[in-house]
């Protein structure tokens, strides 16, 4: 299919293909379920996922962590986001009256979510914002705050399949309760990072070499204050919480969320890079 074209029918008929996604229905289904928990239903976090717009179940593991918040922020930040539709924020969005920003390289991406949620997004509060640029670490907090976001915020994701890890450390606009970020489990249990290049646009020159591995992004995660509470069942995309906020949240390890096959599967793939050049055992004793 022509990108013209195909870009026109994802902009103008998506709606039509997802629209039960943000039913009425959807909203009371998920109202009740998020008030259980806060009436102290407590389940074992890996049984709470559900899919409505995020990739895998974050939807419903991102809710029941909102839940044992005692004061959430309804504010996102997303990044990495396409057109913010297929997010982990759209859920909130949609049936928890959150709203917030969300940044992408892609100006068509962009070009198609503010069209999307300015036309059917919840109008119990303000459409997200859209911002399309580059992200790096140079120019995260001024993007943060040219999308008017500041202070405390309810939730940020972070997936941009390169430089995710050094991003995270330089953010100092917001302070999120909670960050959903994604980890590269190719890496298995090394403690390393892919060093920091401004200029990176996935692939790269391989399509496995880049990000962090997930004891690096844990041990980036207790540097700034947040404790790792879960996963999704893959074993990629880790959930944090920051220190002092839902003490029902149990800090678990990091073998403890890369027990499902795949990883297995994904850290053979290590081979291939294994001698290329990595930040490893990265220590924060002196910062």
């Amino acid at each position: 299919m022509h990108p013209v074209l195909k870009h026109f029918l994802k902009k103008h008929f998506l709606h039509f293909k997802i629209r039960e996604r943000f039913s009425a229905a959807e909203t009371a289904r998920q109202q009740a379920i998020y008030q259980s928990y806060r009436s102290g239903e407590l389940t074992d976090f890996n049984k709470t996922g559900f899919k409505v717009f995020s990739q895998f179940e974050e939807d419903g593991l991102l809710l029941y962590t909102i839940s044992q918040i005692e004061h959430p922020v309804k504010t996102f930040l997303e990044f990495g986001s396409d057109d913010g539709v297929n997010s982990n924020s759209a859920n909130l969005h949609f049936h928890h009256d959150w709203t917030g920003l969300f940044l992408d390289g892609n100006q068509k991406a962009v070009e198609r979510g503010e069209y999307f949620f300015k036309k059917w997004g919840n109008k119990k509060v303000a459409a997200p914002r859209f911002i399309c640029d580059m992200i790096t670490r140079e120019n995260i907090n001024e993007l943060i705050t040219k999308g008017g976001l500041s202070d405390e915020i309810g939730m940020m994701s972070v997936d941009i399949d390169g430089n995710d890890y050094w991003v995270w450390e330089a953010i100092t606009a917001i302070q999120p309760q909670i960050v959903i970020i994604e980890t590269h489990n190719e890496f298995g249990m090394h403690d390393i990072v892919v060093p920091y290049d401004s200029t990176y646009f996935y692939p790269g020159k391989h399509p496995n070499y880049h990000g962090a591995s997930p004891v690096a992004m844990t041990k980036l995660a207790k540097h700034l204050g947040y404790r790792l509470v879960g996963c999704h069942e893959l074993g990629f995309n880790f959930i944090f919480v920051r220190e002092g906020l839902a003490p029902s949240l149990k800090e678990v390890s990091v073998e403890s969320v890369l027990t499902h096959p795949s990883n297995k599967e994904a850290q053979a793939r290590f081979e291939a890079i294994k001698d290329w050049e990595y930040v490893w055992n990265r220590s924060f004793d002196n910062q």
